[in-house]
């Protein structure tokens, strides 16, 4: 008779490999988005950079609000019953275009009256228009297809659309910043949403090959979408204000440098990403009889994202110096800020996975409590640091902040885990 460890063998050596796979792909895709992102800093100059990158702050905000968290089913409901993906397909179209629309519109009327592009107004609400539809609407459509994938197990699929979707944006960026001299937002937009707008139609005819949509809506998964997308808009708008502030009371190389730093620092998530987007359909079956039952696996799994955790802040700390030979001379603050950034990643790490186990139970409404409150208040901190004194304030109130989100919400699960274990026992006497 095999024994147990011989049973959990292939299966830990399949973890590892589908685990590496995704990595790599996480790997390679923000390898690419980074040289994006360094093309399109020497492209621009440190002044059009900073402009763009706070519009940039407020499109991250937005693309959680589109589609009102509905992608959080397919990996949560289609691995446990796969006959249910084309009424969530529908679901998440409907929701994502209808949202889309509202935030567009509001883009588009809003944002030209505090950040411009181009030289006349016209011109500035048509670049603005492009940039968020691009980045709200285009980028939630085109991110729908890796969570199709990641519900139907296709991990091939998921790593390939991630790292195909970044070398796009990568080869457009070449193709327009170095060979046809694009040096301003204004021109940079229409390359981009034409690159989105390719990668969306490829995209669709794969993810309708799985299965075609039934245009219906499942009234029970908006408020689970809505729980668990407004943590990603708490901390999107926590992540953001520094630079919206920093805006406002710092010098365009500061803001330059640091959003730079924050990308990159943002980035090194990649590594815990490939690791949540794995074990988190794994975690809702384990956990469909009780989180209790999935608490073993997440306490393993939580070694791990602790170990990558480590690698990727000991990577960043030292590759700082080397920089401003990638992005440029202008940014000189780059190599400090990184440095000091580094270590948020342990952080992350540590409280992701506690955050993903009661998502994957359908502890929707603590999850939300936990990361709302914390980056609510974050935002607030965080805002008034980058006031006071930018932007080491910012610093500050960022590991704090990280610390407070891993005390909570492992206090959280525990208690959920200690709840369901008395009542496993209830049932059983």
């Amino acid at each position: 008779m095999m024994t147990s460890g011989k049973k959990d063998k292939p299966r830990l050596i399949g973890m590892l490999l589908s685990y590496s796979a995704s990595s790599a792909s996480l790997l390679i895709a923000n390898a690419a988005q980074l040289v994006t992102f360094a093309i399109l800093a020497r492209s621009f100059g440190a002044e059009e950079f900073g402009r763009y990158v706070a519009f940039i702050a407020i499109t991250s905000i937005a693309v959680h609000l589109c589609g009102l968290g509905a992608s959080e089913c397919l990996v949560r409901r289609v691995p446990q019953d796969p006959t249910c993906f084309p009424r969530i397909f529908g679901h998440n179209l409907i929701l994502t275009l209808a949202s889309g629309a509202v935030l567009v519109a509001l883009g588009t009327t809003i944002l030209p009256e505090f950040i411009t592009f181009g030289e006349s107004t016209a011109r500035s609400v048509w670049t603005t228009f492009q940039l968020v539809l691009t980045n709200v609407v285009l980028v939630r459509l085109i991110m729908l297809g890796e969570s199709i994938f990641l519900a139907h197990s296709r991990y091939g699929a998921a790593n390939a659309s991630v790292v195909g979707f970044a070398f796009i944006r990568t080869a457009v960026a070449a193709l327009a910043c170095l060979v046809f001299q694009v040096e301003t937002v204004e021109s940079w937009a229409t390359w981009q949403l034409a690159a989105h707008v390719f990668t969306l139609v490829l995209y669709a005819y794969f993810a309708f090959r799985i299965g075609r949509p039934q245009y219906v809506i499942e009234r029970d998964e908006i408020r689970l979408g809505l729980l668990f997308a407004t943590p990603f808009i708490f901390r999107a708008i926590r992540q953001n204000v520094d630079l919206l502030v920093l805006g406002f009371v710092a010098g365009a190389d500061v803001v330059g440098s640091y959003g730079v730093a924050r990308r990159i620092t943002d980035s090194s998530y990649m590594a815990i990403d490939a690791l949540n987007r794995l074990v988190y359909p794994r975690l809702a079956v384990a956990s469909m009889s009780g989180i209790h039952n999935a608490f073993r696996l997440t306490i393993r799994i939580l070694g791990v994202a602790l170990a990558l955790g480590l690698i990727a802040a000991i990577m960043i700390f030292i590759s700082a110096s080397f920089m401003p030979l990638i992005f440029g001379p202008e940014y000189v603050s780059l190599p400090h800020f990184l440095r000091i950034m580094a270590w948020l990643i342990v952080f992350v790490a540590v409280w992701s996975i506690a955050v993903d186990l009661l998502g994957a139970a359908g502890q929707h409404s603590s999850r939300a409590w936990v990361l709302n409150l914390s980056n609510g208040i974050g935002a607030i901190l965080i805002g008034l640091a980058a006031w006071a004194w930018p932007p080491y304030g910012i610093f500050i109130a960022g590991y704090t902040i990280e610390l407070s989100i891993v005390i909570a919400a492992w206090i959280v699960v525990k208690i959920h885990v200690a709840r369901s274990l008395a009542k496993s026992q209830e049932v059983k006497a």
